[in-house]
């Protein structure tokens, strides 16, 4: 079935073509009495040997991303325990680079071909990765006495921290917003059920990547750090030849896109002294060109509804489990906490399929959303009101916690609606731009936090959470509405109430006449 709306207009699909598919993938096709195709393209079951390299490839790289991050930051807290500044420095420089660089990663998607576009990325993770730890075993062995040492090692460190974010972007784009939807070809059943495996890949190493380092590091940061560099060095060959092996078996991976999608260049104009001199508007258009195309593209408005969802302190990251800690909240209570919260996210990931092939992806994000607009205006309700702050907070957890089916729920609908209107040689820079946007909504919850430090500040950062959630579900609604002409059925049920009115007059009379 077609898990877009009939009623919707057609803006063109993204969906790759399973002519240069295998035959062990697309299917044999058998030709009519009139020399039609009978088979069904979109029928074909995606082979295991594929699946599980995907998987493999995709795990690797989302465990080791997520360790080296949160382990990072555990390394330099360890080597400055009386500031947060290195490590604050440190989490500030991966997010900026992510805003003002993931465009240029974009294009960068879209214009090579797939697999070297993959292999850079898992390379340049890796050999990023390995040269931090490397540089963290410095500063723990050494400590360098001068001080112009240790800035420069922090500084270079820095630098490190913005390549290895910008490569993890690269390869998230590449393979799950454009390498599921060619291998699942037109069969979107097995599209929504690649986007949820990888999902539940994702929140798996999201929970138990950062926890296992922690408890390493609570042991040992030289054993941490270790651990950490030889993760990253001995899962490249692995990356490398699954993802390869996938390449070779899907043939529409290997259609050459480099031809129709030159990466482009900034102006160079060489004056008579031999300086060269770079053409500001080339640069100003290379910047704010892929962002008019971004916003004007039929999808803006569910990707733009998914990025204002990432302004939040209601996810148990760091603002919100210091505020729990504040309160009077254990370290163990809140990691048992986040252990459910993730079980309620990966329940998403099951829930969301259902309701795709029940009503479609336009009707089912607005389920979510909606869903999750609802528990986190329960959730900031009792935050606001409650006279005693151990109870707001305990309102608090609930309601995040129920909000996370909602959300990524909503992720999975939206990541499928921009899978079939991206075109195949734009699907790199819509979505870089999207974790630009995302990236930039992220910083700016952290600036709420800085603008409202103080514990008894939180519930600000957390009522700027909701308005935004607010707002994303308002937009969302905006798009359904364009779509679909209408958010509800209301004259449907308005026609129902009244044939059942309508009915029990009739019956009403014929009663009166019988008596």
């Amino acid at each position: 079935m077609n898990v877009l709306d009939d009623n919707q207009p057609s803006h063109g699909t993204a969906r790759d073509s399973l002519e240069s598919l295998p035959a062990s993938l697309s299917g044999e096709e058998h030709s009519g009495p009139e020399g039609t195709s009978t088979s069904d393209v979109g029928s074909h079951s995606i082979p295991q040997s594929i699946t599980s390299r995907l998987f493999v490839s995709h795990f690797l790289s989302t465990w080791n991303s997520r360790v080296f991050e949160f382990g990072a930051i555990l390394f330099i807290a360890s080597l400055y325990p009386r500031t947060l500044l290195p490590a604050s420095l440190y989490a500030l420089l991966r997010g900026v680079s992510a805003v003002l660089f993931s465009p240029s990663v974009g294009k960068y998607v879209d214009s090579r071909n797939r697999l070297h576009v993959v292999r850079v990325s898992i390379v340049g993770q890796r050999a990023v990765s390995a040269i931090s730890c490397a540089g963290f075993l410095y500063l723990t062995f050494s400590k360098p006495k001068k001080i112009w040492i240790e800035v420069l090692v922090l500084s270079v460190l820095g630098g490190l921290a913005c390549v290895e974010k910008l490569c993890s972007i690269m390869n998230l784009v590449a393979v799950e917003r454009d390498w599921v939807v060619v291998i699942a070809g037109d069969n979107e059943s097995e599209l929504q059920t690649l986007n949820s495996q990888m999902r539940r890949i994702d929140l798996f190493c999201k929970l138990v990547g950062p926890l296992a380092i922690s408890m390493i590091d609570g042991i040992s940061t030289i054993v941490a750090i270790c651990v950490v560099l030889a993760l990253n060095v001995t899962s490249v060959p692995v990356e490398y030849f699954a993802i390869a092996k996938v390449y070779a078996l899907v043939g529409g991976l290997q259609d050459d896109r480099s031809s129709s999608q030159p990466l482009e260049q900034p102006v160079v104009s060489t004056t008579s002294e031999g300086l060269t001199s770079f053409s500001l508007s080339s640069a100003i258009h290379s910047f704010y060109a892929p962002l008019s195309d971004y916003l004007h593209h039929p999808a803006a408005l569910p990707s733009i509804a998914l990025s204002i969802l990432y302004f939040t302190v209601l996810n148990f990251g760091a603002q919100m489990i210091t505020y729990l800690l504040n309160t009077g909240y254990n370290s163990s209570f809140i990691g048992a906490i986040r252990g459910v919260s993730v079980l309620f996210e990966i329940s998403a990931t099951w829930l969301a399929p259902l309701a795709m092939n029940k009503v479609g992806p336009i009707r089912a994000g607005l389920w979510f959303i909606n869903w999750q607009l609802g528990c986190v205006g329960m959730a900031v309700g009792v935050f606001w009101f409650a006279k005693l702050p151990s109870l707001g907070a305990a309102g608090l957890i609930i309601g995040v916690i129920m909000s996370r089916v909602g959300l990524w729920g909503f992720d999975l609908c939206a990541q499928l609606i921009i899978q079939e209107e991206v075109d195949s040689n734009s699907r790199g820079s819509f979505s870089a731009m999207e974790a630009s946007l995302q990236s930039s909504f992220d910083l700016l919850s952290f600036a709420a936090t800085i603008v409202f430090s103080r514990p008894a500040q939180f519930r600000y950062p957390v009522l700027l959470s909701a308005v935004a959630v607010f707002a994303a579900t308002t937009l969302y609604s905006v798009f359904v509405r364009s779509r679909r002409g209408h958010l509800m059925h209301v004259l449907q049920c308005l026609g129902k109430m009244y044939h059942k009115n309508d009915d029990v007059g009739t019956s009403a009379e014929t009663q009166g006449l019988l008596a």
